[in-house]
């Protein structure tokens, strides 16, 4: 197969040959000419293409379209400030990868428990997409933040046969004959005797509380950041977890700022807390 270009890439190809790779989001068409809005995971792409200008298979292809459908397009990358992306694609090639023929979520409203049952398909909506690039930005983020500060990443178990918080909230294993093991509640025992060798600390991963509940404030399973650093009083813990989240405030608005707009976030009470917090 041809080499393939994403489509955050193309703006400076502007005039030359392209191939893009991805799945249909929109089509329309006015009967000469069509438009397909493309998608590959790193933006969106308009390619149009000319009845009068391409076979006669390309143009039945593009007939056959539907949401979702996996294809390939080859043409020119234009500059085109109105389409998404700010570039467009003269289209002169149009395969179908893979058809969609019944995609189930469509533009209309479709209830929570509709979606979540159809989840693996739901990832593809504009809003869980910004979602996860939120919340890969904050992970990393948060991860930067330690490494720049020079703490030491420290793994810890999850499965482990302490109890770091309360007995009750435990989800047990059978551990072979040597009774039960526990899904980790905390890092925090192994955190704290680590500090003593390396100074600063973190440890970083999923825990768990066997709590059931419905609300979004007691989730059964969560990942959780906890540092440890030796000789820090009080006052030197509190300017860490200001500097901590005010870094990570900052680290969004200046990198997923898109994001946190298409998921409706007022993003001025954001940019106080970047204000108000920040020592550095």
């Amino acid at each position: 197969m041809p080499e393939r270009h994403w489509i955050e890439a193309l703006p400076p190809l502007a005039g030359q040959t392209a191939v893009v790779r991805g799945w249909v989001a929109t089509t329309r068409s006015s009967g000469k000419i069509a438009f397909v809005v493309v998608r590959d995971g790193t933006g969106l792409m308009q390619a149009v293409l000319s009845k009068k200008d391409v076979p006669a298979e390309v143009w039945d292809a593009f007939g056959k379209l539907t949401q979702e459908t996996s294809l390939e397009v080859t043409g020119v990358v234009r500059v085109e400030p109105r389409a998404p992306g700010g570039v467009e694609m003269q289209t002169s090639d149009l395969r179908i990868l893979g058809a969609s023929p019944d995609f189930p979520i469509t533009p209309k409203e479709h209830g929570t428990a509709f979606l979540f049952e159809h989840r693996h398909l739901w990832l593809r909506s504009k809003q869980q997409v910004a979602i996860a690039r939120v919340r890969h930005e904050v992970i990393q983020a948060i991860r930067d933040f330690f490494h720049q500060r020079h703490f030491t990443l420290v793994d810890t178990p999850i499965l482990t046969g302490s109890i770091g918080e309360h007995a009750g909230t435990l989800f047990s294993v059978d551990y072979f004959d040597l009774g039960k093991a526990y899904l980790a509640q905390t890092g925090q025992l192994y955190v704290e005797a680590a500090a003593a060798a390396l100074g600063k600390v973190y440890c970083f991963g999923p825990t768990f509380r066997a709590e059931k509940s419905k609300t979004r404030r007691h989730l059964t399973e969560f990942w959780m950041v906890e540092p440890e650093v030796a000789w820090n009083d009080s006052d030197a813990n509190m300017r860490l977890q200001e500097d901590f989240v005010s870094y990570l405030v900052g680290r969004c608005l200046d990198k997923r700022k898109n994001e946190l707009t298409e998921l409706g976030r007022d993003l001025a009470p954001l940019e106080h807390v970047t204000r108000s917090l920040s020592r550095s």
